[in-house]
């Protein structure tokens, strides 16, 4: 009740826009942004208030459909936040920024991450798709183009010419992935956000991200599945 009363402040309407602009921000930046808010603002500051300062934000987006949310980076396991419209939970949000084209070949590329066994997809197999697209054919090195504006718009994630979903991508778009995808999308056993990247118990089917296996496992001589107690 506190925080629902709480008063947005400038310090807040500053933090909300930057968070706005930048699409997604890691976790580690996100508290300077918080200190830089309250100091510029003269406004109390606390190293340790950060959540409570985004609730207060949240609060007052309710009633706009809108959400500050965390998430966590599937490579290394740090924070991210990033501003969700809930009114709007399928990839059709994306709209406004791509063509209809453009967002059939995301879809295409999502389907082909979230269905692989690794939480990746091989440039290319997207590019084979490109030419077998509904809306309108498109050349590979267009689909190339394409491919490099969805990672440079925090969507997707590319390494050595393998894509996943960016961070960004997993925090807006996890209610649209466990709805659309209920036969092979799964929760992380251990954070409860959405797993794209990660390991699976081979007897029980619980899946964990990396940074998850890496932190649960730590110090233990024999890792065992945390569900069915099965050498992991």
């Amino acid at each position: 009740n506190t925080v629902m009363a709480a008063q947005m402040t400038d310090a807040h309407r500053r933090f909300l826009q930057v968070l706005m602009s930048n699409g997604i921000t890691e976790g580690s930046e996100a508290r300077k942004l918080h200190q830089h808010c309250c100091e510029t603002d003269k406004v109390y500051y606390a190293h340790d208030k950060l959540d409570d300062f985004i609730s207060t934000i949240n609060s007052h987006l309710q009633p706009l459909f809108m959400q500050i949310r965390k998430g966590i980076s599937e490579d290394d396991g740090r924070a991210h936040y990033a501003v969700v419209n809930l009114a709007e939970t399928e990839v059709t949000k994306m709209a406004s920024d791509y063509t209809e084209t453009e967002l059939e070949l995301f879809r295409k590329a999502m389907d082909l991450i979230i269905l692989s066994e690794n939480g990746f997809a091989s440039s290319t197999d997207i590019l084979n798709l490109a030419d077998q697209l509904k809306t309108k054919k498109m050349k590979k090195k267009e689909a190339e183009q394409v491919l490099k504006v969805f990672v440079e718009d925090k969507w997707l994630s590319e390494k050595n010419g393998e894509y996943t979903l960016h961070t960004r991508c997993i925090i807006e778009m996890e209610q649209y992935i466990l709805s659309n995808y209920q036969d092979v999308a799964r929760k992380c056993n251990i954070c409860h956000s959405l797993a794209i990247q990660s390991q699976v118990c081979e007897s029980c089917g619980i899946g964990m991200h990396l940074p998850c296996v890496r932190k649960y496992f730590r110090g233990q001589t024999e890792p065992r599945c945390p569900k069915c107690n099965e050498f992991w």
